[in-house]
């Protein structure tokens, strides 16, 4: 996965890979879309992990920051369309401004 998000490949976001956040140590961070990303291994399933993995969640959330979690086996056996899924994600997330925005003022009157 990160032989595929560093040095900007995926939509010239820079990413970072392991980054700490408060208590916690993310598996990849994305500083200008607020974006974690968390891999998740056979151990996420169970249940006391679970639990843990909410609270690290709602923490990180708490930060305005949002979480995407993938499991560790599509990584390895599906990255094509795991990065595919994350793109389709990113573009969602598109915080360009609004075209139909009116103008105001004096060159509202043009």
């Amino acid at each position: 996965m990160w032989s595929k998000l560093r040095a900007r490949q995926l939509q010239g976001l820079k990413f970072r890979r392991q980054h700490g956040i408060g208590a916690y140590i993310v598996d990849f961070y994305c500083p200008e879309q607020s974006l974690v990303i968390e891999i998740d291994a056979d151990s996420h399933a169970d249940a006391a992990q679970i639990v843990k993995d909410k609270q690290r969640e709602k923490y990180l959330q708490s930060l305005g920051l949002r979480v995407i979690r993938y499991i560790n086996n599509d990584i390895v056996k599906n990255l094509d369309g795991v990065l595919e899924d994350l793109a389709e994600r990113l573009s969602l997330e598109s915080t360009s401004p609004h075209p139909s925005l009116r103008r105001r003022g004096k060159e509202a009157d043009r």
